[in-house]
């Protein structure tokens, strides 16, 4: 962890408008600067609040009489005793441009209800999870990577991630890295939990948008497993709109069906994404 990016406080700062009824107003605990496009922060959890790895919640900030809410995937295990975020930053976006320069001691809100189909219960039981992602898409599989569920259900997980630059992949790369010495999953992702980075401008040992690198098979050569079998692999899919319909058309093409939690199948993908 870079010190010097990263950021702790204790007590919260006053906020100038209230807050509104019935929506969490947490601290921030921390934030680190990853990029002029990427950032994390840290706050506090609200006791009563539940989720799922996996899940999405609303957030905002108290700047407004009516705050701008958008959905953001938590990227902390359900177990974790801070909540955590993993944002892009848009300049001119309603939210992100005011998000990207919170510090610690300020309050973000949160609505009090998560959701989502990026969950484990909306998949049918297999070997292999695959969790495909993106740029900050990599969020919902930060806390799913961190779930003992996780290992409990599947024999491996392959955790791809892709971005434009090498500097946008140290996120998932610290997380990968920090599964060793996990206190609560260590042993369990120990052999069982594969990371595979690519970048798609900036020279990097693996290159390639993740469409090609399955359509060509060279994910699956790199990673010496078979193509997806519905048999065998689950998959969970998050990143941009674009990525996301590919990503789809190219599993329905080796036979996975779309699952929800309603209805568990064999692929789930997460719409509900910042970025």
């Amino acid at each position: 962890m870079n010190t010097a990016a990263r950021q702790e406080v204790g007590s919260a700062r006053p906020t100038e408008f209230p807050i509104p009824a019935g929506v969490y107003a947490e601290r921030v605990v921390s934030v680190r600067h990853y990029t002029d496009r990427l950032f994390s922060f840290r706050i506090t959890r609200p006791q009563a609040f539940r989720f799922r790895s996996g899940e999405f919640v609303m957030i905002g900030l108290p700047n407004a009489e009516k705050p701008v809410f958008r959905a953001y995937s938590i990227s902390s295990p359900a177990w974790d005793e801070e909540i955590e975020f993993f944002s892009i930053k848009v300049p001119d976006g309603p939210l992100t441009q005011h998000l990207q320069k919170i510090q610690p001691g300020d309050t973000v809100l949160m609505r009090q209800k998560s959701t989502g189909t990026l969950v484990l219960d909306a998949l049918t039981p297999a070997k292999r999870l695959w969790m495909i992602s993106t740029g900050t898409g990599i969020a919902p599989f930060a806390s799913l990577m961190r779930d003992p569920e996780t290992y409990e259900k599947f024999d491996q997980v392959i955790l791809t991630h892709t971005c434009r630059d090498v500097a946008e992949l140290v996120y998932g790369n610290d997380l990968a890295q920090g599964l060793v010495d996990d206190p609560l999953i260590g042993e369990l992702a120990a052999g069982r939990f594969t990371h595979y980075a690519t970048t798609t401008r900036e020279n990097h040992p693996k290159m390639g948008r993740i469409t090609t690198l399955i359509e060509s098979g060279q994910l699956f050569t790199d990673l010496e497993v078979q193509p997806f079998d519905p048999a065998v692999d689950r998959v969970m899919i998050c990143g941009s709109m674009d990525m996301i319909r590919d990503v789809k058309a190219l599993v329905e093409a080796f036979g996975l069906t779309e699952g929800a939690n309603n209805k568990p199948a064999e692929f789930v993908v997460e719409r509900a994404f910042v970025g």
